[in-house]
């Protein structure tokens, strides 16, 4: 059995047993897990919403933001998909983390690490994309987060575990963040499953 850290891919690592992708990371991406190597950092963006991140990034235009940086994957993956004249802000309350993930964007103009908490982006937005993990309602349910987002712009959210059922479950009880998501008439949304075991939420506002 490999000693390697979950999640850590290795030279010639197939990125996911279920879904076609190339074995070879985006170079900042590559950055970014070493930078969460050396930081013993090992809750990170996965590769599947990752790369899903990099394709709706090469969509927008303006200005991307992140909740909860870490160590800098999930950023990284939106840094690889950005276009030209694009940026992301992304925050992250750890000080140690939003100082090891600064170190990847050095010199990079697109890219802004801010050590705070996620609140302090309320001073920026509304953004064109949000990345955010299914943290707590009172923190990422629609009330929250609409007036973040543009016209047509896009939330993401991930860390769901796929569900069937309707309403959806979740630790055996109704997961209300996830059924106000897909609900809500503000936004457009849908679920995308990204691996056998994680979904993300996709929600474009009216």
């Amino acid at each position: 059995m490999s000693d390697r850290p979950v999640g850590f891919p290795a030279s010639g690592d197939r990125l996911g047993d279920l879904m076609s992708a190339p074995p070879e990371l985006p170079d900042i991406v590559q950055r970014a897990f070493d930078v969460c190597r050396q930081a013993g950092y090992v809750a990170f963006c996965r590769n599947e919403t990752g790369r899903l991140l990099a394709t709706l990034a090469a969509t927008r235009g303006g200005t991307m933001a992140e909740f909860g940086t870490g160590c800098g994957v999930g950023t990284a993956w939106l840094r690889s998909g950005v276009r030209n004249g694009a940026r992301i802000l992304t925050a992250e309350l750890d000080e140690s983390l939003a100082g090891a993930a600064a170190e990847i964007f050095t010199d990079d103009g697109c890219v802004e690490v801010l050590a705070a908490d996620w609140s302090v982006l309320r001073e920026h937005g509304p953004f064109s994309l949000l990345f955010l993990d299914s943290g707590s309602p009172s923190e990422v349910g629609v009330d929250a987060i609409i007036d973040l987002v543009e016209p047509g712009g896009i939330v993401v959210l991930d860390d769901f575990a796929p569900c069937e059922s309707w309403p959806p479950i979740a630790y055996g009880r109704v997961d209300t963040l996830r059924e106000q998501w897909l609900t809500d008439e503000r936004f457009t949304a849908v679920e995308v499953m990204v691996a056998a075991d994680a979904s993300t939420i996709i929600a474009t506002r009216r």
